[in-house]
């Protein structure tokens, strides 16, 4: 079974997004959207930049001071 995006209603009348895994664990969970129609093109670029993102290993990188 395949992960799934949820959509919520939150109580300030926004909107927000939860992806979970094939086991119902949270994965991410989306900033809030004003508009429904603002959170699905979120989905869409969510599914676009997961396929083809490239992976950072940011452990190394020195820490400012």
């Amino acid at each position: 079974m395949a992960g799934r995006f949820e959509i919520h209603r939150v109580s300030d009348g926004c909107y927000r997004l939860r992806l979970t895994d094939s086991n119902g664990n949270t994965v991410a969970v989306s900033p809030d959207f004003k508009h429904l129609g603002a959170l699905k093109d979120g989905i869409i670029a969510l599914r676009e930049n997961a396929a083809t993102g490239i992976v950072v290993d940011l452990r190394h990188m020195p820490q400012p001071s």
